[in-house]
């Protein structure tokens, strides 16, 4: 954010709503950024200990306090591993993303961002007796929450769904299974989309060495994300105290490495074909320096063999330099085109 809008930064704090005023650049209105804690009945009881309690943030747009008869389409924005939902609203502030989007000429839309981080920096929007539903938390109790808590048009034809690397792969991965809810969906540089290949085992002797999952919280950003990948695609509820199975474990009743490539998108998407033709839109950006662009020209290439209409960019940067612009100039106004607006 710059100094202009830090200085032009209004927040109080009612009722367990943060509120944020933005002060936008000119041509552009206020938007107003709400982050409620709201109750998440599919997370509760998991083993990992992650709080069923959660805060989303809340995008109102420019008109919105004004016009309450109003209702507006909703886009449910899922953040990326090792962050969260406010890092994520921190990059878009970098250029005023969702203010400066309605004001070239997007419709107003609500911007909804779920927090997903867990123990191991990451859920993987999956849905683990180890970390929680996430599939469900995201589909059924945060639309929940937000159809009846502000204007919303209630409907699967005004939802979408996008997401930023973990949350691009949650947004394909959620997308397939939940069509019944949403219409749209924009992954931005999704992650594990290809079928895993295993781990190095050096990694894997070094994470087997632990006893405590405290333990691991200073470790890698690699090292953490294969925990966390673990807790989310092999489970194991009676394997404590972590509550999951790695890559070559001889006790394990299945093949851990044949249950994270069961998770790939690339792998799940022949059964979720008639799903994904359901859609009104789909697309998927990604830098041509990011280390995850084969995985997804792959995916691009499954869903022009499999006459699933769709939109795929490839353009100039790497993983994270150009999240806010792209959401900015792409995601907003995709949604614009695709949602239904009244």
């Amino acid at each position: 954010m710059s100094t202009v809008f830090r200085k032009a930064l209004r927040k109080v704090t009612i009722a367990g709503v943060a509120m944020v005023m933005l002060a936008s650049p000119a041509g552009a209105q206020d938007v107003t950024i709400e982050q409620v804690m709201i109750p998440g009945p599919s997370l509760e009881g998991n083993l990992e200990g992650n709080a069923a309690t959660r805060d989303i943030i809340v995008y109102l747009p420019p008109s919105y306090e004004a016009d309450e008869e109003r209702r507006y389409p909703v886009v449910y924005a899922l953040h990326g591993y090792s962050s969260n939902n406010d890092a994520f609203r921190g990059d878009l502030a970098r250029t005023d993303a969702v203010a400066t989007a309605f004001a070239a000429g997007a419709q107003e839309m609500i911007v909804v961002m779920p927090d997903a981080q867990t123990l191991h920096n990451g859920s993987m929007y999956t849905a683990s007796v180890t970390t929680g539903d996430w599939e469900s938390y995201i589909a059924e109790d945060v639309v929940a929450y937000v159809d009846e808590n502000y204007r919303t048009i209630p409907a699967r034809e005004a939802r979408g769904l996008a997401g930023h690397s973990m949350g691009g792969y949650g947004t394909l991965r959620i997308g397939m299974k939940r069509p019944d809810v949403f219409a749209a969906l924009y992954a931005m540089s999704p992650c594990c989309l290809e079928p895993s290949r295993g781990v190095d085992p050096a990694m894997l002797k070094k994470l087997r060495a632990f006893e405590d999952p405290a333990d691991t919280l200073e470790l890698g950003f690699f090292e953490r994300a294969t925990l966390a990948s673990a807790a989310a695609w092999s489970p194991n509820p009676e394997n404590p105290p972590f509550y999951f199975d790695l890559p070559g474990d001889e006790d394990a009743v299945t093949d851990p490495v044949a249950r994270w490539t069961a998770n790939a998108p690339l792998a799940m998407a022949d059964q979720y074909r008639s799903a994904l033709m359901t859609y009104e839109a789909i697309a998927i950006d990604i830098g041509d320096e990011d280390w995850l662009l084969p995985g997804a020209k792959k995916m691009d290439e499954w869903l022009t063999l499999n006459g699933i209409e769709h939109e795929f960019e490839i353009y100039e940067g790497d993983h994270v330099n150009r999240v806010s612009e792209q959401f900015r100039d792409k995601v907003l106004p995709f949604f614009s085109d695709a949602l239904r607006t009244e």
